[in-house]
């Protein structure tokens, strides 16, 4: 199906691509996966042609046809249905054809020409991708002209998948999806026929979807057999298992260099030198691995823990003009709560994060807010509003002007942002480090409330782990919106969903959530239903057994912070007791004796190693409850 051959590619004199090589058979599922910038969809436009490689060959057998999903959202007065139905170009020509009056025989064969293609069939097929992508018999039938970027681009997407294509590439396919939209793809990739290639930061959608890896690292492909969970573990084996190769590799190289260094003068060892020299030539080095990391990502704690309720609402309603979106909101909200918002798009989600968050003002009913509240509210949207001729650093000094320059780099640090970074235009920045800009701003304060509506949009997989992490340490409350399942499950510890105009408490667990949608044949047309609901007294305990870990964490941050404060200290005053010590000055004043300074330097030495003991054992107990979270 599909053969790469020492492919070469270089943008700006930097090689992307690297005497790659690849073969993929038909029929297979892949996933590609990589650091951001490491080349991955330039590799699909090498696949598609959109690109000349600079050498090597992409090899696509027979007439393959290929399906790729554009980055321009459609634009058409068409219904969303005539619209995928109009992108199959040979049955729009023989159904012209057939509208023509043609002889009987040339009629006789377009019926046939008809048949061969499932003619009859594509109005279904059209309907049921488009359902699957959250478009009901309605939304249907209105024109692509009238929806947003994000819902045109999943028109895009069912236009792809309509087509049904021999091999199919999906770059970040998940992006505009919402959690009911993205299991049906889950389902629908794992039945599909023809050649796929995925690119995705969705680690369960590259679990269930695919059988294989790609690992595009260093310019080169190496893939791997299994899901991405297998991946990581074998990358991980690998990379640990090359590291040690080439610290003992470097050693040795040490070794037969002081060897040379030492003897190559000398006329008794000049032949065995030059033969070592030459050995050293000839020693290819192991490259140092580039295992997948991300950049730090850390909330500050609330300045205030507040007594609960946070946030209370008393039969709200919320929504746009007299336009009422959800109504009979009776919701609470308390300081360690970690609530999802389950819900297809377009029923209100959004509407409700921006009233918790005080975005939004209820047309009705009464919503309470402690006296103290802070709120952090992020949208992707927000990225939209970012000023992109200012850098990070002075979007963020704007928010703070009363903020030194050292404090305002210090936060944006915690997010990520070295030096360099901090000081580049926001316009240059990438998805990802825009979304950390954003947290950067929305944190400055400290807030006890965070309100997240699809933080992991451009967040890689490792950027989201870090994000979960960062949200587990959080001591604040925190309501998240969004559609990585994976982030879900290891952040939230109550489920609200939003249905039928309103948003109650989801006492079911999110797996029967996910196994309810594909009871129905449209996820979006019915509430999903409650199946073996976990007990309550499960999720209470392991509510308290989450709120105690984070508890722990943020003893353990302190504890750590302490010592390397006085470590510091505690070296500051061992390097002015030893220049004392070193200053002959020192032994003709009368102010402080020699043995006097002596005692101090060791009892200052011995303080400080038992603080460094102290903080060693402060950090790996914090790796130890990280590894165990």
């Amino acid at each position: 199906m599909l053969q790469i051959t020492d492919l070469t590619y270089r943008i700006s004199g930097r090689t992307i691509i690297d005497s790659a090589s690849l073969h993929i058979a038909n029929g297979h599922h892949c996933g590609l996966v990589g650091i951001n910038g490491s080349g991955k969809t330039t590799l699909f436009r090498l696949i598609t042609g959109a690109l000349i490689p600079d050498d090597g060959l992409v090899r696509i057998t027979g007439s393959t046809r290929i399906g790729i999903v554009t980055q321009d959202a459609p634009t058409s007065d068409l219904s969303l249905i005539n619209f995928v139905l109009s992108t199959d170009t040979l049955l729009t020509k023989l159904e012209a054809e057939a509208a023509s009056n043609p002889t009987p025989d040339r009629l006789a064969e377009i019926h046939e020409e008809l048949r061969d293609i499932e003619a009859d069939t594509a109005v279904s097929r059209a309907a049921s991708i488009l359902a699957g992508l959250g478009f009901n018999e309605a939304a249907q039938a209105r024109p692509c002209n009238e929806f947003s970027g994000g819902w045109r681009m999943r028109v895009a997407l069912a236009c792809t998948l309509y087509a049904q294509p021999d091999l199919l590439l999906l770059d970040e396919p998940t992006n505009h999806l919402d959690i009911e939209s993205v299991s049906w793809l889950k389902s629908y990739l794992s039945r599909f026929p023809g050649t796929l290639i995925i690119i995705s930061h969705d680690r369960d959608l590259l679990n269930q979807s695919v059988k294989k890896i790609i690992h595009l690292e260093n310019g080169k492909l190496d893939t791997y057999q299994g899901g991405y969970d297998q991946f990581r573990k074998k990358a991980t084996e690998i990379a640990s298992r090359r590291e040690g190769l080439r610290h003992k590799q470097l050693k040795e190289r040490a070794r037969i260099q002081s060897f040379i260094d030492r003897f190559k003068a000398k006329a008794t060892k000049a032949r065995q030198a030059q033969s070592r020299i030459k050995l050293l030539e000839k020693m290819d080095p192991v490259l140092e691995t580039s295992q997948d990391q991300s950049s730090p990502l850390h909330f500050p704690q609330p300045l205030n823990l507040l007594p609960p309720p946070l946030v209370t609402t008393t039969n709200v309603s919320v929504g746009y003009g007299e336009h009422v979106v959800l109504q009979g909101l009776n919701l609470q909200i308390d300081p360690d709560d970690r609530i999802a918002i389950l819900g297809a798009n377009g029923l209100g989600k959004s509407t409700l994060v921006k009233l918790l968050a005080g975005r939004m003002k209820p047309l009705s009913g009464a919503i309470q807010k402690s006296q103290k509240i802070k709120s952090g509210y992020f949208s992707q949207d927000q990225t939209d509003e970012l000023d992109g001729d200012l850098t990070p650093y002075q979007t963020l000094q704007t928010n703070l002007p009363e903020v030194r320059e050292e404090q305002v780099r210090s936060h944006l640090g915690t997010f990520g942002f070295s030096a360099s970074k901090a000081d580049t235009k926001v316009s240059a920045l990438s998805g990802g480090e825009k979304s950390r800009l954003l947290f950067a701003l929305i944190s400055h304060d400290r807030p006890n409330f965070l309100v997240l509506d699809e933080p992991t949009n451009h967040l890689d997989i490792m950027g989201r782990e870090t994000l979960v992490s960062a949200l587990n340490e959080y001591m604040g409350a925190v309501v998240l919106v969004s559609h990585d399942i994976h982030t879900i499950n290891l952040v939230a510890e109550r489920l609200w969903l939003v249905a039928d105009g309103t948003c109650t408490p989801y006492e079911g667990s999110l797996e029967n959530y996910q196994s309810s949608l594909g009871k129905s044949h449209s996820p979006h047309q019915q509430e999903p239903s409650v199946t073996s609901p976990q007990p309550s007294f499960n999720r209470k305990a392991q509510r308290k057994k989450r709120a105690e870990q984070r508890q722990n964490t943020v003893q353990l941050r302190s504890s750590i912070s302490r010592s390397e404060h006085k470590i510091e200290n505690l070296a500051n005053i061992i390097t002015q007791l030893e220049e004392k010590l070193a200053d002959p000055e020192t032994y003709h004043s009368e102010v402080e004796d020699f043995s006097t300074l002596s005692q101090r330097l060791d009892k200052a030495r011995k303080e400080l190693s038992a603080e460094e003991k102290l903080w060693v054992e402060a950090v790996e107990k914090l790796e130890s409850q990280k590894s165990i979270s």
